[in-house]
């Protein structure tokens, strides 16, 4: 290969989002409009030494990039998620004078909830703007798509606020709360806005008075705005979001349980054929998108299948985590593969290393295995594999 052509297959600049907020509009709309990364071309060892210094210092920013946004991966709990998204938001047009079903997703963390609904609003926010094209009607800038994250002890002007932040709202600044949410409404209507987001609710503290202040002003949204609500969390339920009364007896969360439909990620497990097949199929996906010189056919399915589970024990946010990490690591010392060794070192969140000790053993003991019969077989690594 001549030095050109090194250096053009070095040369694969990565799209740059990391610089941007989904809680402004224009970050929201830069995710959807990027086209999809292009994956680095995997090189040998012989190839990625070839390379002259400049070319090398691109080639390993470009891999950087590319295994740090590695995901998503259309997993059976992604494309479940997505189903039962579709059905509700494209049953939601009903005219104005109706309210629309809400939506909670609630799983616990590292299970890439939030991740999943954000991958529905984008297709949502491209399949508007291609069908309505970029403007409404009236000459405004249409946003189908409006996400907040709470914040704890939030209130209803912080809440109405955050709304007029997104839409980057002249009078965000100054102004009381009932200011706050006619402007929020104007916004909502003039930019055609059918989904509303609202991340983090369980930092909601639903019994102080705050709390209830907000789950109010939900009620309120629902009623008044035409958007779908999109509540994404950790354990909603155990919270109060479907309670019919709260401890002091007062009804008012009623109207909100009634109205949403809850939605969950689980984690993924290796307790049947099937659901070993689904963690298989998982880590040959996540196989394919690895651009390390020594990787090969089986790395993670065949020879990390049972470590990557009890290291991460079945959470999709861990293990992307765990192999981001390993990733960078083995372009970084030249090990250019991932294997035991080299993960061991690679530290991830403690809930995972604390939920390891329970289950490591029996991998360890052949009481508990994470590969199906079919591929319970010797590895197909091929001899030196990657070394030219």
């Amino acid at each position: 290969m001549s030095q050109a052509r090194k250096d053009k297959a070095a040369q694969q600049a990565p799209v740059r989002l990391d610089n941007l907020t989904l809680s402004r509009k224009e970050g929201l709309r830069a995710m959807a409009d990027t086209p999809p990364r292009r994956q680095p071309d995997v090189l040998t060892v012989k190839q990625l030494a070839g390379l002259s210094e400049a070319a090398h210092e691109e080639y390993q920013e470009a891999r950087s990039v590319w295994h740090a946004n590695i995901g998503p991966i259309k997993t059976p709990q992604l494309k479940a998620l997505h189903e039962d998204l579709w059905d509700i938001v494209d049953s939601n047009q009903q005219d104005g004078d109706k309210a629309k079903g809400a939506v909670a997703v609630d799983a616990f963390p590292g299970l890439g909830k939030t991740t999943a609904v954000l991958n529905f609003a984008l297709k949502y926010h491209r399949r508007q703007i291609q069908r309505e094209g970029a403007f409404t009607d009236a000459g405004h800038e249409r946003w189908p798509v409006c996400r907040v994250g709470l914040t704890s002890n939030i209130g209803m002007k912080d809440f109405n606020r955050a709304l007029l932040e997104y839409y980057a709202h002249p009078g965000r600044n100054s102004g009381t709360s009932a200011l706050f949410v006619q402007r929020a409404l104007d916004c909502v209507l003039q930019c055609e806005t059918k989904l509303l987001i609202i991340d983090d609710l369980h930092f909601l503290k639903w019994q102080a008075k705050n709390g209830k202040e907000v789950s109010n002003h939900f009620k309120y949204i629902a009623n008044e705005f035409p958007v779908t609500l999109i509540f994404i969390g950790v354990e909603l339920e155990q919270r109060g979001l479907y309670s019919e009364v709260d401890d002091s007896g007062d009804i008012a969360l009623a109207q909100t349980a009634r109205r949403t439909t809850p939605l969950t990620l689980d984690p993924f497990d290796v307790d049947n054929e099937q659901h070993r097949k689904q963690w298989r199929n998982l880590l040959l996906a996540l196989e394919r998108r690895i651009v390390l010189s020594r990787a090969f056919p089986g790395m993670l399915a065949d020879e990390l299948s049972d470590y990557l589970f009890y290291r991460t024990t079945g959470h999709i946010g861990s293990l992307m985590t765990l192999i981001n990490r390993g990733c960078q690591r083995a372009a970084r010392s030249k090990t250019e593969r991932l294997d035991e060794d080299l993960l061991e070192n690679v530290k991830i969140d403690a809930a995972s290393e604390r939920a390891r000790k329970a289950i490591e053993q029996k991998f360890k003991q052949h009481r508990l295995t994470s590969k199906p019969r079919s591929a319970n077989k010797p590895s197909t690594k091929p001899a030196g594999a990657g070394a030219a």
